[in-house]
């Protein structure tokens, strides 16, 4: 046999495979032919150098010879042409590794190996789970606990603003001029007004009472209608006082012989007075009328109290018993009632102190009503003197339970022969101009106060504690959870006094939030608690945070 043809038969399976591997990328290969001499070869490399000059089209040519010289030689013309270089390997060794098919990964999944490190990161992953779950529970347990805000209805809020007279209160008009003061009551900061009474009673004339009419020269029931809708756009609230006999000598109910009609006649004017919008209604008296007609009486608060909407009952006494005012207030079931227990003149801050731990010890604060002055008694200025109005404006601001506010005493206005004296709004043109300048400087406190106590927690519904007392001057701590606390100290002293303040809810510093005399302890200045130093006549309210 030829040597030439032994080499050639040799080679066909080796070039065999190699043309098999090469399969997947390159040209289809030439079939080696036993016959083929050397020229053949040649001739046919020739012809793939030619065809593989062309331009590459997706399509796949023809070649021959070793597959490797072939893939190199096409690689070097793909280049040239712009296209991409494919390096194709040697055998099948060399081959990419894919991964595992979906066959073997089951047959790996299966394995006692596999399972067990499977069942090794469910546990890790349950346990950190867990550990985590664990930690917030602890944080919370930890922390500190944040008491249920109590429910109060909206005269617990903030001051209630009392307009006895609306022609005093207006400069002699009408319910069309008060409509236009409601802005300006809005910058108090109060969140009612308490009008009246201006329904038709002629002075001890029981037969000509008429609780449904308005009195011509108040005005008119259109203008008490958009008195309400200006009042409720400012988020204030219209209480009514229908008190039956407000202008006469005989009393509130006129006679115990006419109570009964009265009292029958007022449940009517109730019905009448609610459907047009009010948001409460005041009676003085109410000693009187639950004791003589309590049938009547229940019937009354039941009107008022028991609808759908939050509406409150407000009753005036004239007592002055911390005692009997508490138990008039338990045996009446009003929601406030306003009596004359902190009107006692000289003061006597003991007094003071034991008629409000008594009320505080004895009912829910949001019943509570704290007033000085009003329809009979007058105004603050004229009760207590123009240098105690901020004093008694911080205490009124300050004590458990709601403020009621005459007109005018945010101006420290004075009763001139009348407890109906003319409201002052043009302050220049009365008065110097220091007298001018004190009235705005009073309003202007008093409005600050009133939004400290309406956001305030700790003032707007915090607890009671009594830190001081003396003759002549009063501390105590207003503190609610977990927000800021607020002391309170006073002294009606003409001299000053130093008040040393020890609780263990007391740090040993606090931070002055109002001051009635900023020359002697300014806002902001920090002060020591167990000496408190107060000048003559001065209040302040101080602030110290919680601190767990």
């Amino acid at each position: 046999m030829n040597p030439e043809q032994v080499e050639l038969k040799d080679a066909e399976p080796r070039e065999a495979e190699a043309a098999a591997a090469a399969a997947p990328v390159a040209a289809a290969p030439v079939p080696a032919d036993t016959d083929a001499t050397e020229a053949d070869v040649s001739e046919a490399d020739l012809d793939q150098e030619e065809q593989e000059k062309l331009p590459m089209t997706g399509g796949g040519g023809g070649g021959g010879g070793d597959p490797a010289e072939n893939a190199t030689s096409t690689g070097e013309e793909a280049e040239k042409n712009g296209a991409v270089k494919l390096k194709i390997p040697e055998d099948e060794e060399e081959t990419k590794y894919n991964g595992l098919n979906k066959e073997e990964l089951l047959r790996v999944a299966g394995t006692p190996g596999w399972v067990r490190t499977r069942w090794a990161l469910l546990v890790v992953f349950w346990l950190g789970w867990l550990g985590m779950l664990a930690g917030a529970v602890l944080i919370i347990l930890r922390a500190p606990q944040c008491k249920d805000l109590p429910a109060i209805s909206w005269w617990n809020k903030g001051p209630l603003y009392q307009i006895g007279s609306v022609q005093a209160f207006t400069g002699g008009r009408d319910l069309k001029a008060l409509e236009q003061k409601v802005s300006s009551l809005a910058e108090l900061k109060v969140k009612g007004l308490v009008v009246g009474p201006i329904h038709v009673a002629p002075s001890d004339d029981a037969v000509s009472l008429r609780f449904e009419e308005i009195s011509p020269e108040v005005g008119t029931p259109g203008q008490f209608k958009d008195l309400i809708r200006a009042a409720h756009r400012k988020s204030l609230s219209v209480v009514l006082d229908l008190t039956p006999n407000y202008q006469g000598s005989s009393g509130p109910w006129f006679s115990n012989v006419s109570i009964t009609n009265v009292a029958e006649r007022l449940k009517s004017a109730l019905v009448f007075w609610l459907k047009e919008g009010v948001d409460g209604v005041q009676l003085s008296a109410v000693d009187q009328v639950a004791a003589l007609v309590p049938s009547l009486w229940a019937d009354i608060r039941a009107i008022i109290q028991n609808g759908t909407e939050k509406r409150v009952l407000i009753g005036v006494t004239d007592q002055d018993n911390a005692e009997e005012v508490s138990a008039l207030l338990s045996d009446s079931g009003v929601d406030l009632l306003v009596s004359r227990v902190l009107r006692r003149h000289p003061p006597d801050a003991t007094e003071h102190a034991q008629t409000i731990q008594l009320l505080y010890s004895s009912h829910n604060q949001t019943t509570l009503a704290w007033s000085l002055g009003g329809r009979d008694a007058g105004h603050l200025a004229s009760l207590v003197g123009p240098d105690l109005v901020r004093l008694y404006q911080l205490l009124l601001l300050t004590l458990p339970g709601t403020p009621i506010i005459n007109y005018g005493d945010e101006i420290g206005l004075m009763d001139e022969g009348t407890t109906f004296p003319m409201m002052l709004w043009d302050l220049e043109s009365n008065g110097t101009l220091q007298e001018a300048a004190e009235r705005l400087s009073c309003r202007q406190f008093f409005s600050s106060q009133s939004e400290l106590r309406g956001k305030e927690r700790s003032l707007l519904f915090g607890d009671f504690f009594l830190l001081h007392n003396s003759s002549s001057s009063l501390a105590y701590l207003r503190v609610w959870d977990q927000s800021k606390r607020y002391v309170a100290a006073f002294n009606w002293a003409e001299e000053a006094a130093v008040l040393r303040l020890s609780s263990k809810l007391l740090p040993q510093q606090a931070v002055v939030a109002a001051s009635t005399n900023s020359s002697l302890l300014a806002v902001d200045a920090t002060v020591n608690l167990k000496h408190l130093q107060l000048g003559p006549k001065q209040a302040a309210v101080l602030m110290f945070p919680y601190t767990g």
